[in-house]
């Protein structure tokens, strides 16, 4: 399906934040992991999610679900022996599966998208999997890929954080699990530390001790543990509220948020100091985010790093802003559902914008004027794509197209609907 983006004045009223997908699949792994029953309270409902969702029953877990929670009897240390699975086009839920995976004799993870994620490369998580004796058989690093374990080693370990921080994240689920102490030594860069950070939230919250260094390169976790079974709550999801705040920005608006923490360990918290930054009227307490906006912005320069998942809508809310903003240690964006940084600039420029590219930065000559649409564009299945471009939507002088935007349900499947609710002009029509 394609939607149509009508461009749209004011925006008016109040939303809750949907769930936060990165919280929903750690607590789903940590239930499946635990030795008992967990109850996990308003878990994220998403492509992303669903796919944990259906490779932890695959691996053993029994769930029971209704409105508000789900009901998690998980497999512990004895993952089912499932012969393959499907983590759609989830490459978080791969990459943590893919270290899971390592305790049983053979599983195959298959490739169902081999335009998105089947292009993206896993190597350097498979290169530390093999040093714990772990055989893995792959295609150049991309799915398929089978896993051969059975008894991954701890000890020393050593993974590049320079492309993911997800290999690093998924080492640390499966270490605690291990027979020795592991050492887990960090190589080259970490991206998007502060998703670490959730990881090491989460596991805590279910019981696991596992020591970091401040810069979080090295870590000590002792093996022979277990994750306990808990009742976890899902806070609110910023990288997908990035979006909204975004669309509040750029229009005359009154728009109220709810249940986005001040104190989140979400990286994409910083979204709101980003809006603060280009003066954007809002207050944040209590959990909630007002944004009174007056269509105008001003430039700036941030580094993306921080907020990885909310860049894309900052980069769109950055197309009206008065002066040039820059966008800087964002190569990562690179490495995702499609290349966020080509491949979204491609797709700004056809609807008017003027942006430009480096290899690590995203810099944006506003256009206060607004952009002249009028054009279909290709989100390339990516979820924040389409996001960020039914922003630019809102501020074009003529409707603009977005082709499979149905792909927005990978993290947030009521987005359009919350945009209508709040009075965005928006119609799904048929490709």
């Amino acid at each position: 399906m394609d939607m149509i983006v009508t461009p749209t004045g004011k925006l008016q009223g109040e939303i809750q934040a949907l769930s936060s997908k990165n919280y929903t699949t750690r607590y789903l792994l940590v239930a499946a992991l635990a030795e008992g029953t967990s109850t996990i309270r308003f878990p994220a409902h998403s492509e992303d999610s669903d796919a944990m969702r259906r490779c932890i029953r695959d691996l053993g877990a029994v769930l029971e679900e209704d409105d508000e929670k789900i009901v998690i009897k998980g497999f512990g240390r004895f993952p089912f022996p499932a012969k393959s699975l499907n983590v759609g086009n989830a490459g978080a839920v791969l990459r943590f599966l893919m270290s899971v995976a390592a305790l049983l004799p053979e599983v195959t993870f298959v490739n169902a998208y081999p335009q998105s994620l089947g292009k993206r490369p896993h190597d350097d998580l498979i290169a530390a999997l093999q040093s714990m004796g772990v055989e893995v058989e792959h295609q150049s690093g991309k799915l398929p890929i089978t896993i051969r374990g059975g008894k991954p080693r701890g000890g020393k370990i050593q993974v590049s954080g320079s492309v993911s921080s997800q290999y690093l994240s998924s080492l640390l689920f499966l270490a605690p699990l291990l027979e020795e102490d592991s050492e887990i030594e960090v190589l080259h860069d970490l991206k998007s530390k502060v998703v670490v950070g959730q990881t090491l939230e989460v596991m805590r919250e279910a019981g696991i001790v596992a020591e970091a260094s401040d810069d979080l390169m090295r870590f000590r976790v002792p093996g022979r543990q277990r994750y306990l079974a808990q009742t976890y709550t899902v806070q609110g999801d910023y990288p997908g509220s990035a979006a909204i705040l975004a669309a509040a920005a750029v229009t005359e608006s009154d728009v109220t948020v709810h249940r986005l923490l001040e104190n989140s360990k979400q990286g994409e918290r910083a979204v709101v100091d980003v809006l603060r930054s280009m003066r954007v009227p809002l207050t944040h307490e209590n959990g909630i985010v007002r944004v009174k906006g007056t269509g105008k912005l001003a430039a700036g320069e941030f580094d993306g790093d921080e907020f990885t998942d909310g860049v894309l809508a900052m980069v769109a809310a950055a197309v009206f802003a008065e002066g040039t903003s820059r966008f800087y240690n964002v190569e990562n964006l690179r490495y995702k559902e499609c290349d966020r940084i080509t491949d979204y600039l491609t797709e700004l420029r056809k609807a008017g914008a003027n942006v430009e590219e480096k290899r690590d930065e995203i810099i944006v000559h506003g256009r206060p004027e607004g952009v002249e649409g009028g054009v279909t564009i290709d989100a390339h299945f990516d979820h924040r794509v389409i996001m960020a471009l039914s922003i630019v939507g809102l501020r074009s002088k003529r409707p603009i197209r977005i082709s499979d935007a149905h792909h927005v349900a990978k993290s947030y499947p009521n987005y359009f609907d919350h945009l209508a609710s709040l009075g965005a002009k928006v119609e799904w029509v048929k490709e």
